[in-house]
């Protein structure tokens, strides 16, 4: 579901990249207020999980492929302020070391996949949390619909950079994205559920280890990930999406590939494990000061 550079032009990059700032600051300010914090290693290593398995495409109905978002199993281990800033680190790397999103349109996309698809999605799953909605069925229910909302807000960010007719892409993003969302709904409960029974073992050091070797491992399996076209790539070449020429990031390790190594199983690997990296040591620096008692 990232929008490329040559899907979003105009006034749509500057006013979602305005958006994206305020709202990531926002976030920023309440995590600071927040009692309860995550610890910073803790931080980094969920952080730097949802990147890697946003690396692991698994195959849906026609040719399409969808992979993990993690907005809401982001919430629901490290609460909404933490969440959404998880977020917006990974996409940003992701954008500018990998060229996966374009950073034109990386305002659009932590829009997409951070604010909605981890702060208004954590809202609907703390009500329903509130309602007395079984832990499990309220996980499965708020990510499918976090990922179906965010398909939604894409098109309408495509529609209004004149990229595509709004009903139609609406109505081709939704279609593939329920489908995709089944999947996201599956890796979120399960995964949480893992990550939970590390954690009442009352070692909490190992939620970190446990969500570090998830990321390594993610890496080391990405060469195998489906390479069928994601949800957004689907619909852009069944509607022939307008596209356009902007400004371009020559990204180090675009396409997740190191130049030196070419198109090879290990050139992914290496790239992925250095990716997490990054966003490890990124999260960790940002939650030194997040998490600091004030």
């Amino acid at each position: 579901m990232h929008i490329p550079s040559s899907m979003l032009h105009g006034a749509v990059c500057p006013v979602t990249v305005a958006v994206s700032v305020a709202g990531v600051g926002a976030a920023i300010y309440v995590a600071r207020k927040v009692q309860e914090k995550p610890t910073a290693l803790k931080f980094a290593t969920l952080t730097c999980m949802i990147f890697a398995l946003q690396m692991l495409n698994f195959p849906v109905q026609n040719g399409t492929s969808g992979h993990l978002l993690g907005g809401v199993l982001a919430v629901a281990l490290l609460g909404i302020p933490f969440a959404v800033i998880a977020m917006a680190i990974v996409l940003t790397v992701q954008a500018v070391f990998f060229a996966d999103g374009g950073v034109n349109a990386l305002g659009a996309n932590i829009i997409n996949m951070s604010f909605i698809g981890a702060a208004c999605a954590g809202l609907l799953f703390y009500a329903l949390r509130r309602k007395g909605m079984a832990l499990g069925i309220a996980l499965a229910i708020t990510s499918w619909i976090s990922v179906v909302m965010a398909s939604a807000a894409c098109a309408l960010e495509l529609s209004l950079a004149g990229t595509v007719n709004f009903s139609k892409a609406l109505t081709a993003m939704v279609s593939v994205h329920a489908l995709i969302g089944l999947g996201e709904a599956v890796v979120t409960v399960g995964l949480f559920a893992a990550l939970e029974a590390v954690t009442r073992n009352r070692r909490s050091g190992l939620t970190a280890v446990a969500s570090f070797g998830v990321a390594a491992m993610a890496a080391m399996l990405s060469p195998f990930a489906s390479k069928f076209p994601d949800g957004l790539e689907f619909v852009s070449k069944q509607m022939a999406f307008v596209t356009f020429s902007n400004v371009k990031v020559n990204a180090l390790f675009s396409d997740y590939q190191i130049p030196a190594l070419g198109s090879t199983a290990l050139s992914t690997i290496l790239a992925g494990l250095i990716g997490v990296g990054i966003v490890l040591a990124l999260a960790y620096v940002s939650a030194r000061s997040l998490t600091q008692r004030q």
